[in-house]
């Protein structure tokens, strides 16, 4: 996994679809669905700390330089 993207195509295998209409709402969306997946152990450590990592970055760069 190595960007928003790829979170986001993780997520479908689950049903969960992300499309608020800000890319910053869409990053905050995704963060508390790992955030569930986690909690109902479908992901291990490692794959939610990775993924946590990536939407924290985006989410710094989103509030940097919006594009919406």
């Amino acid at each position: 996994m190595k960007n928003f993207y790829d979170i986001l195509t993780y997520l479908k295998t689950f049903g969960v679809y992300i499309h608020v209409g800000k890319r910053l709402w869409d990053i905050e969306i995704a963060a508390l669905e790992v955030d569930n997946l986690k909690k109902a152990d479908v992901i291990d450590n490692k794959k939610y700390a990775t993924m946590k990592l990536i939407l924290a970055h985006e989410h710094r760069l989103e509030e940097e330089n919006p594009s919406d």
